[in-house]
């Protein structure tokens, strides 16, 4: 379905970035993977499905630089890096904060500014953003992370309305307790606050990946894989 196009899938070693990677692998597309630290589970899932790795912090702007220069012609972005620090009311420190911003929501905003000068001189693109819903009903891990999934939310919307008659598709996918590593270390993330009873599986959002990567009709939405906790 995607024909060799070149997707940049960031924070993929493991968890829903993985699956992602794997999907789109499975779609067609020719796939790098971005990595911060574990760079055994990237070379895994990269072995695995015969995609490159790269690692880069991607919170850093010369780091984004090289891994765009390493990645090619990005076609695809999945933003998908980030971090969680449950914290709760007044446990957050102005580091704390400044750590989540910078992790989950600038990584989201200097990536796709690196990728976008290529994808419009192409005019075709696909931009997906991993918000939670956490964005939408602020979550349980703390203010500084709902803060910084709610900001991919808007840099969703605007990127959007300003790139659509280019061909550049951009959307958010807002899962909630899909079981990740992320997930079944927060004591407060339990089945129970799911309506269908369950953990998500990562590739249940992944399937909402190739989705969007498939779709050009499709941009300025935000996708709610969360079993029901969220119903917008």
């Amino acid at each position: 379905m995607l024909d060799g196009k070149v997707a940049l899938v960031t924070g993929g070693s493991r968890g829903i970035g993985r699956a992602a990677a794997i999907a789109l692998a499975g779609a067609g597309a020719k796939v790098v993977i971005n990595y911060k630290s574990r760079e055994a589970e990237a070379a895994e899932v990269a072995a695995e499905i015969g995609a490159a790795a790269v690692q880069a912090d991607v919170s850093q702007a010369a780091e984004v630089e090289r891994l765009v220069q390493q990645a090619g012609p990005v076609e695809i972005l999945v933003n998908n890096a980030g971090i969680a620090r449950v914290q709760g009311v007044g446990q957050a420190t102005e580091r704390d904060w400044d750590e989540l911003l910078a992790v989950n929501l600038k990584s989201c905003f200097l990536v796709t500014e690196a990728v976008l000068p290529g994808m419009r001189a192409r005019r075709w693109g696909r931009i997906i953003n991993l918000s939670s819903v956490a964005a939408h009903v602020g979550g349980v891990v703390g203010p500084h992370y709902a803060a910084s999934k709610a900001g991919m939310l808007g840099l969703t919307h605007y990127y959007a309305a300003h790139l659509a008659r280019e061909g550049i598709t951009v959307n958010a996918i807002s899962p909630a307790l899909v079981e990740t590593e992320m997930v079944t270390s927060n004591i407060n993330a339990t089945p129970d606050r799911i309506p269908v009873g369950r953990f998500g599986r990562v590739e249940e959002v992944a399937d909402a990946v190739v989705l969007l990567a498939t779709n050009g009709y499709i941009t300025g939405q935000t996708l709610h894989i969360n079993g029901g906790w969220y119903m917008g």
